[in-house]
């Protein structure tokens, strides 16, 4: 009843192209639904995704769920999870993308899932990450943990999106570490962001983890830029 009145006052909309949503509908409208760009990187373990990393960290897998265009409407989708709290964006897209993953055997020996992790200051700034509902989507389908406290960035930076390559670099390396006892030994862990760009980050968080003996590392994002 309560939800019914809000939605007279403020009918929800599309998160990406802002039209009404009907009865049937959730967060993203049918049209966007079917306009989607998808990778299907699920299908070819060769992606060009996995082929970012290569020469860089010893990866098992890697994919992203769609293609990222500047002014398109997955740039619209993430940037609403990101900047105006819209996390169901990513319930939404964790709940499609694992039905893609859920029958990988590379995926079902993951023995955590672990997110690119906010500086303390950013989460406090912003109020949440924008990876948690991705990821506790993937847990619930999957039966894998979801763990954010393994892997920890210990350095404010300003939003990578708005900076050069060189600079998206620099330094890097330093900013993220992970907390570990012996029971963290020989996990394959699952990292995930939200839009694979440079890859710089993703590299970095990897070989924080791979600090870990006997850690295996697989990555998903929600999205990879694409030209």
């Amino acid at each position: 009843m309560f939800k019914s009145v809000i939605d007279l006052f403020f009918p929800p909309v599309c998160a990406s192209c802002e039209t009404l949503l009907v009865s049937n509908e959730n967060v993203i409208c049918t049209l966007c639904r079917h306009n989607l760009p998808l990778t299907n990187h699920h299908l070819n373990q060769e992606n060009e995704a996995f082929k970012k990393f290569y020469g860089r960290i010893p990866l098992e897998y890697a994919s992203a769920f769609l293609y990222f265009h500047k002014k398109g409407m997955v740039q619209e989708l993430i940037h609403n999870l990101k900047y105006r709290g819209q996390e169901k964006i990513g319930t939404i897209l964790g709940e499609w993308h694992v039905e893609d993953l859920k029958n990988s055997t590379i995926i079902q020996s993951v023995d955590e899932i672990i997110p690119v992790p906010l500086h303390k200051r950013k989460l406090k700034e912003r109020g949440y990450n924008q990876l948690t509902t991705f990821g506790n989507a993937l847990s619930r389908t999957l039966t894998i943990p979801y763990n954010p406290e393994l892997l920890f960035r210990n350095v404010y930076s300003k939003t990578q999106s708005k900076k050069s390559f060189l600079n998206r670099s620099e330094g890097i390396e330093t900013i993220f570490d992970v907390v570990f006892s012996e029971k963290d030994h020989n996990k394959h862990f699952l990292l995930i962001d939200d839009v694979l760009t440079t890859g710089s980050t993703l590299e970095a968080c990897s070989h924080a983890l791979l600090k870990i003996p006997g850690a295996k590392i697989s990555i998903v994002c929600m999205a990879m830029a694409h030209s």
